[in-house]
C-alpha cells in the first residue's frame, strides 16, 4: 500500500488523470444505463415514418430550416423546446423522432423530451448532415414545390 501511495504522490498529473478517465467512464456508462431514449438511423427513421404516426421534431433554428428539412417536420428550436411541451403533448404515445444538423442537440431535446414524459424518443443519428450527405435522403426545401434529393 505504502508504494501505491508513493507512486501516486511521485505521478500525480498521471493519477489525477487516472481518476478523471475513471470518473467519465463511470459517467457515460450510467448516462447509457437510464437513458430514456434511443439512437436510430436516417434509414430506420424512415422505416418508422412508412410504418405509422411518427412525428419528426426539428431542433435547428429557423435560419437553418430554410436550407431543407424532413417533409412535415415539426420545427421547434432547442432553445424554445421547453415552452412549446405543451403543444407537442398530443404525440406522447406517438413515436418522436428528433433531428438537428449533426445530432448533437437532438441528444439534448431527446432528454428534455423523455424527462417530460413522452414515450417513443428516437434521436436520428448524424442528423441532417447524415440525412443528406450519407444517405442522400429527401428534402424539402420551402418555397419549392418539390422535395430535392
Amino acid at each position: 500500500m505504502d508504494r501505491y501511495l508513493e507512486f501516486i504522490l511521485n505521478h500525480y498529473i498521471l493519477s489525477l488523470a487516472l481518476a478523471v478517465v475513471t470518473y467519465l467512464l463511470i459517467q457515460e456508462f450510467f448516462d447509457t444505463a437510464f437513458k430514456k431514449f434511443k439512437y436510430i438511423s436516417p434509414l430506420l427513421a424512415v422505416a418508422k415514418m412508412n410504418d405509422g404516426e411518427a412525428v419528426v421534431i426539428d431542433v435547428r433554428e429557423p435560419n437553418e430550416i430554410t436550407q431543407g428539412h424532413i417533409e412535415n417536420a415539426i420545427n421547434t428550436p432547442l432553445s424554445k423546446l421547453p415552452e412549446h411541451l405543451s403543444k407537442l403533448a398530443p404525440h406522447k404515445g406517438k413515436p418522436v423522432l428528433i433531428a438537428c444538423q449533426t445530432g448533437a442537440r437532438a441528444a439534448s431535446a431527446g432528454k428534455i423530451l423523455a424527462k417530460a414524459g413522452f414515450e417513443q424518443v428516437f434521436v436520428i443519428t448524424g442528423g441532417m448532415q447524415s440525412w443528406e450527405g450519407d444517405y442522400k435522403l429527401p428534402i424539402k426545401i420551402p418555397g419549392r414545390n418539390k422535395a430535392a434529393a
